[in-house]
């Protein structure tokens, strides 16, 4: 149902006396003609006017414009930011939309207004490569949607320098940003808050850069700490303070001495405009220990210092305040084999060593345990040569050798090789025992390595020496077999020497099975010798002859049957011996080959 507008002169009629004689001069009437244009001009639909809050409720805002009536906007144009800054009194500026509506009451727009004012200085500012404020107002998909007048948006990777994964922390806050795309038609506007971040921070740089001297002293903030240094943020610009840097003293990492956000004062070593990277230092604050050092620290000198640090390769310690020497493990002992130094000292512990180099400039020094007594080396050299006959406890027994100790922490190692001239042993823990007693001779003394080389064969005269002219090929000699493997009979002399009988001497393993067992002597041809070598390889002489007796007429195939058939069952069905069966398969595997 439509309604009716109901005009003042239907229901009122107003009785106002004219004066009929009333005359207005020329410019009482184009005074009042032009006020009467300004006013239609001012109230004209779609004009931009400013008025002021009458009242703010959940109705909406009620505007007067110094019009008959005032106008309600909806509080919907409004942000909750906005909402809460108006107060009676507050002028805002407003579009007309209508003058009467159906209802006669007069139709404002803020958001109108604020767009269209908005646009043009959105456009203003992107043409000016200005930067514009405003205020986040909520998360959407892929970013932000920020009031610059407009609703912009803030794409997530154009909120900061950094990546930044916690979006909600930005809304309600006031930030500025760079315009860097703009649909007016659609009305589109993306801005990029990292892109006005780097430049600011571009501009700083270089009023830093152009600022800096070397030798500057400077405040800035930890940013970031490393292995090797630490970051300090000098006004948007990164500085790297070394870890070398940080202390004239040692520390082990940087956070030792600064936090992440502390303010420290650094001095300028040196910077490079052009790329932009500055060195800082932290000690350069203080004067320089090593040339302060005391007179009475010298090579040769004795001091005494606290354990600063112990690593795997030495000990340091701090001789005053910022100079500090290293103990290399090697310089600890003459005597011990030292792995783990954290079983024999304590950091804060104090030691006394024995100053053996020192480089100021470098800020090196290099100390000694050890050297603060006499070399045990020193005296063994002085003790023990070449050749001489010793007696001492085995302190060690390994695979390849013992080790017998001639004095406190000096041992001399007897190698398995110089165990016997003539006896395989396999392993030396098979003959000696720990703590046992032993002679043997010194062979070799090398001071600088340490290592004295001892001989238990040496205290005996070589049998193996002569041998050819001893036993030369063809002689006889005697001896007992004292082991049979797939290689053969092992053969020992009177004089030691141990020979072979290799397999391909023997015809029948049960002869010297026989001797095994019994242990008796038998005699044997030498058939190869090498002194070079040690070397004797020998032959059964009972087997020699036999094999030198006149050859047996060849038998007739049947005869040789009938001789099988009538032995007796017994004797084929006799156990073979276990050197039959090792010759055997030799030979099963030479054929094969």
């Amino acid at each position: 149902m439509s309604k009716e507008r109901i005009k003042p002169q239907q229901f009122a009629a107003a009785q106002v006396a004219i004066d009929q004689d009333l005359e207005l001069n020329p410019s009482q009437q184009a005074e009042l003609s032009s006020l009467y244009e300004s006013s239609l001009d001012q109230f004209k639909k779609g004009s931009l006017i400013t008025g002021k809050v009458i009242k703010v409720s959940s109705d909406g805002v009620l505007v007067d414009i110094n019009y008959k009536s005032d106008g309600l906007i909806q509080t919907y144009e409004f942000t909750e930011h906005e909402l809460k800054k108006l107060q009676p009194g507050s002028e805002i500026e407003v579009i007309l939309d209508e003058l009467e509506n159906n209802e006669g009451n007069v139709v404002l727009s803020y958001e109108k207004a604020k767009a269209i004012k908005a646009w043009d200085h959105i456009i203003k500012l992107f043409e000016q490569g200005k930067p514009v404020e405003g205020m986040v107002t909520h998360k959407v998909k892929g970013g932000l949607s920020v009031d610059i007048g407009i609703t912009a948006f803030l794409p997530g990777s154009q909120i900061d320098v950094q990546r930044v994964t916690d979006f909600d922390r930005l809304v309600g806050q006031t930030i500025t940003a760079n315009i860097i795309k703009i649909n007016q038609k659609r009305g589109n506007v993306i801005i990029s808050r990292r892109k006005y971040l780097n430049e600011q921070k571009s501009e700083s740089r270089k009023k830093i850069l152009e600022q800096l001297e070397v030798g500057q002293v400077i405040q800035g903030v930890v940013k970031n700490i490393t292995n090797y240094g630490v970051f300090v943020d000098i006004g948007g610009v990164d500085g790297l303070l070394h870890i070398t840097d940080m202390t004239w003293g040692r520390i082990s990492h940087p956070s030792e001495i600064v936090k992440i956000g502390q303010t420290i004062s650094a001095k300028v070593l040196s910077f490079d405009k052009l790329n932009e990277k500055i060195s800082l230092g932290l000690k350069q604050l203080n004067e320089n220990p090593w040339e302060k050092i005391s007179q009475d620290i010298q090579v040769g000198s004795k001091v005494t210092g606290k354990i600063s640090s112990i690593v795997d390769y030495g000990l340091f310690l701090e001789i005053q305040p910022g100079v500090e020497g290293l103990v290399h493990i090697s310089e600890v002992s003459w005597i011990d084999r030292i792995t783990d130094l954290h079983k024999m000292f304590k950091i804060g512990q104090s030691v006394e060593a024995l100053v053996v180099a020192l480089d100021k400039e470098k800020r090196r020094m290099s100390l000694s345990i050890k050297q603060l007594e006499k070399n045990p080396w020193q005296a063994v050299s002085e003790t023990y040569e070449v050749g001489q006959k010793i007696k001492g406890k085995i302190s060690n027994i390994t695979e390849f050798g013992l080790f017998v100790q001639l004095a406190p922490g000096v041992d001399g190692l007897v190698h398995i090789s110089d165990l016997s001239w003539t006896e395989h042993i396999e392993h030396p823990g098979d003959k000696y025992k720990k703590g046992e007693e032993v002679e043997a001779i010194v062979t070799a003394i090398n001071k600088d390595t340490k290592r004295i080389s001892l001989s238990i064969k040496h205290l005996s005269e070589n049998p193996w020496q002569e041998i050819e002219k001893k036993h030369p090929v063809g002689s006889i000699v005697e001896g007992q077999v004292i082991k049979i493997n797939k290689f053969g009979a092992f053969i020992k002399l009177a004089s030691g020497i141990e020979g072979l009988v290799h397999s391909s001497e023997i015809s029948n393993t049960e002869v010297f099975e026989e001797l095994l067992k019994s242990q008796k002597p038998a005699e044997f041809k030498v058939i190869k010798v090498s002194e070079e070598e040690h070397r004797l390889g020998l032959s059964l002489k009972s087997e020699e002859s036999k094999e030198q007796k006149p050859k047996v007429k060849k038998q007739s195939k049947e005869d040789s049957k009938e001789r099988h058939n009538k032995e007796p069952k017994k004797q084929q069905e006799q156990p073979k011996s276990q050197l039959q069966l090792e010759l055997e398969k030799l030979g099963h595997r030479g054929s094969k080959k």
